[in-house]
C-alpha cells in the first residue's frame, strides 16, 4: 500500500519565511562571529553578543536544528561547516551581509504577492533608475562575495592573461564590478569600462579601488538603452542583468552588446537559468516571481531562449560553463 500523504511538507513550507530571518538575526547579533572567536557556552555567547539569554538561547537552538551550529552534550555551541565557511565575517567567502536585505529589501515587496499575481504588476519596479538606485546602490556590495567565485571561473576559462596587448573589458550593469574585477586581476593588461546607473557607481568604484584597480577602470554613467558603451571590446560581461530587463530590453541590450564587441570578441552572461519546459530548477522558478515583483517585465529564462536571442543578434558557439552558481555561465562569440 503507498505512503498515505501528508501535510507534513505543506507546514514546512508554511514556516519557510522563517530560516532566512533566524540567519539574518544571528549575523546581526554577531553568533558566527563571537562561535569563531571562542565564545560557545549560552553564557559566554549572551555576554558576546549583548543578547538576552530568553531571546538567545532559541536563537541558537534554530540554528542548531537547521544545521548551521552544532551542539554538544555539555551544551557548548560550535559552527557547523557552511557558517564556518560563510557566515563567519572574516572569511574570504563571507555571505552573512545578505541577510541584511531579507527583511528590509525583500520580503516587503513578497507580502504583495497576491496582488502582483492578479495585476501583473510589481509593488515597486526597481529596473528603473530613480527607484532601483537607492535598492542597488545598497545590494550590490554584498552581492561581490556571492558572486565572486563564478566570477573567477570565468576569468580562468578565459584566461586572458594568455593574450597579447590591451584586453578591453566592457562590464555592463557592473554592480560591485566583481565580473570584470576577476577579469582584471587575471590579466594585468586588462582595461575595464564599468556601466550601470550614477546613483550606483560610487559603490562600483568603492569595490574597484578596494582591489586597487582604480587607474585600469573608466566608469559610465546611464541607462543601458541608450548611454555609449564604445567599440572595440574583446570581452562583454552582463552579469545578472537580463533577468530584471526582460525579454524586449534584453534583445536590444545583446543587440547593443555584439555591435560593442571587437571581430572574435566574448560575451559572457550569468543568470538564474530554468529549463524550457519551466518545471525547474526550483531557484529559478522563484526567482521569476522575484522579478514579478520587482521588475516591470522581468522574468527568468532557458539557456536556449538566450542562445536563440545571441544567434538572432550575430553571435556564434553559443555554450555553457559550469561555475559555483545558481546556473552555468553562458558564452558566445562574435564572429572573427
Amino acid at each position: 500500500m503507498p505512503n498515505a500523504v501528508t501535510p507534513e511538507r505543506l507546514m514546512q513550507v508554511g514556516w519557510g519565511y522563517a530560516p532566512p530571518l533566524i540567519l539574518e538575526a544571528a549575523v546581526r547579533t554577531g553568533v558566527f562571529d563571537a562561535i569563531s572567536r571562542g565564545a560557545h557556552s549560552l553564557q559566554e555567547l549572551q555576554s558576546a553578543t549583548g543578547t538576552a539569554p530568553r531571546g538567545l538561547a532559541p536563537l541558537l537552538n534554530a540554528l542548531v536544528g537547521l544545521g548551521f551550529l552544532l551542539k554538544d552534550k555539555g551544551g557548548k555551541y560550535t559552527l557547523g561547516a557552511e557558517a564556518d565557511a560563510f557566515l563567519v565575517r572574516d572569511r574570504p567567502g563571507y555571505h552573512g551581509d545578505f541577510f541584511h536585505h531579507v527583511s528590509t529589501q525583500l520580503l516587503p515587496s513578497w507580502l504583495h504577492l497576491t496582488e502582483a499575481v492578479r495585476t501583473g504588476s510589481p509593488p515597486r519596479a526597481v529596473n528603473r533608475e530613480n527607484q532601483g538606485t537607492p535598492f542597488f546602490s545598497a545590494f550590490v556590495e554584498t552581492l561581490a562575495a556571492i558572486n565572486g567565485p563564478a566570477a573567477r571561473t570565468l576569468a580562468a576559462h578565459l584566461n586572458l592573461s594568455g593574450h597579447s596587448g590591451t584586453i578591453r573589458v566592457l562590464d555592463l550593469a557592473a554592480g560591485s564590478g566583481i565580473w570584470s574585477i576577476a577579469l582584471a586581476e587575471s590579466a594585468p593588461q586588462a582595461q575595464v569600462t564599468a556601466v550601470d546607473w550614477e546613483g550606483v557607481l560610487p559603490t562600483t568604484r568603492k569595490v574597484v579601488a578596494k582591489h586597487g584597480l582604480s587607474e585600469r577602470y573608466r566608469f559610465v554613467a546611464g541607462d543601458l538603452a541608450d548611454v555609449p558603451f564604445g567599440a572595440g571590446y574583446q570581452v562583454a560581461v552582463l552579469g545578472h542583468i537580463l533577468h530584471s530587463e526582460g525579454e524586449a530590453r534584453s534583445r536590444m541590450l545583446l543587440r547593443r552588446t555584439f555591435e560593442a564587441l571587437a571581430p572574435g570578441g566574448v560575451v559572457a552572461i550569468a543568470e538564474f537559468l530554468v529549463n524550457r519546459e519551466r518545471t525547474g530548477p526550483p531557484q529559478g522558478l522563484v526567482f521569476a516571481l522575484n522579478m514579478l515583483l520587482h521588475s516591470e517585465s522581468g522574468n527568468t529564462f532557458a539557456f536556449e531562449e538566450i542562445a536563440g536571442w545571441l544567434i538572432e543578434v550575430g553571435f556564434t558557439d553559443t555554450r555553457t560553463v559550469d561555475a559555483p552558481a545558481p546556473s552555468p555561465l553562458i558564452l558566445a562569440n562574435k564572429p572573427a
